[in-house]
């Protein structure tokens, strides 16, 4: 138990940073399931102190546990982790979500987008787990793929050949990406020059105009609010929407949702985010909430504006755990309000 807590300081041991556990997948998933044995036999743990202290409490009651209630706490705990595991690392199912835009224009009522977020592409998501994605995802023939950022954890030495399937994906409009926190940490510039040529159009502070029949929508993207710390541009929703038309909705790309009431201000239609891993489970995630304005899993309407925040395709390796919270693979249907 001691040795698996100490997870993040052996993955930065393995890769010189706690972003990129370079151990086989095995030891990856038999470290997450320790670790989320000794997470939720330390939260069991906590309700039985409670509960004992309230029993000692009572005039005539002594407090005490039977060893073999011990004993089922941590079975019930390691039970609790592999669930957790699993449900982290699969292949995600498709999750299919309606958003309704006041003025899209009649030509873009109905029209499909895949969002993919948060796949952590790492050896917990090698190639073989990015493969099913992006087949499952082309499969949907959609009209429009986006990536909301952390794509990836680790450098490209380490991940060149894990990220190669996503040179396949395949939409009608194309595919574009804004970048995530993640992506700044290990080599920002040589990431976002390898994923131009796979293919993929980059929306850092950008913006592209698509176009259905003579009508237009506005695609932005910002990059993530830690780029700074890198010596990288913040985001910056007037540069992304510099030069641009007047009078079309605007759908962004922005990788975390803190941001959400700020860009609702400047009547942006829809904002995609991701990064909070939907909360990953019951409890936490009312603590990923106060990191995030509130703003944790699924549709909110923001002072008239859209935010879908997903759960994500993935997850950061070193805490791949969920339960109730599922990872996604989002098709997201545009249609016209009035």
């Amino acid at each position: 138990m001691l040795a698996a807590s100490q997870f993040q300081y052996w993955s930065k041991l393995s890769s010189g940073s706690v972003f990129a556990p370079e151990f086989p997948r095995a030891i990856i998933l038999l470290f997450n399931w320790a670790s989320g044995t000794i997470l939720f036999l330390a939260l069991m743990q906590l309700l039985a102190d409670v509960a004992l202290f309230a029993l000692w409490l009572v005039p005539g009651r002594a407090g005490t546990m039977a060893d073999e209630l011990r004993y089922m706490m941590a079975a019930l705990a390691a039970l609790l982790a592999a669930i957790a595991v699993c449900n982290a690392t699969r292949v995600p199912s498709l999750k299919d979500v309606e958003i309704g835009i006041t003025g899209l224009p009649p030509q873009f009522d109905g029209y499909t987008l895949v969002q993919l977020t948060d796949l952590h592409i790492s050896r917990l998501f090698p190639a073989a787990w990015t493969r099913a994605v992006v087949d499952r995802t082309n499969a949907l023939n959609v009209d429009l793929i986006v990536v909301t950022g952390d794509v990836i954890d680790g450098s490209l030495a380490m991940r060149r050949a894990d990220v190669e399937p996503l040179r396949d994906l395949r939409a009608r409009d194309g595919v574009y990406m804004s970048p995530g926190n993640h992506e700044y940490f290990l080599g920002y510039q040589e990431w976002m020059r390898h994923f131009a040529a796979m293919g993929m159009h980059l929306l850092a502070n950008k913006h592209v105009i698509l176009e259905r029949d003579h009508s237009h929508v506005l695609l932005a993207g910002v990059t993530d609010v830690t780029a700074p710390a890198t010596g990288m541009p913040p985001p910056d929703l007037s540069a992304a929407l510099a030069n641009a038309p007047k009078a079309m909705p605007i759908l962004l790309l922005d990788h975390q949702p803190g941001s959400a009431r700020r860009t609702a201000a400047r009547g942006v239609a829809l904002q995609l985010s991701g990064h909070t891993h939907g909360g990953l489970m019951p409890g936490l995630d009312r603590l990923v909430a106060l990191g995030n304005d509130g703003f944790v899993s699924g549709l909110y309407t923001v002072d008239g504006m859209v935010l879908y925040v997903n759960n994500g395709t993935g997850i950061w390796p070193g805490f791949a755990m969920r339960l109730r919270r599922p990872s996604e693979l989002t098709r997201i249907t545009l249609r016209r309000t009035i």
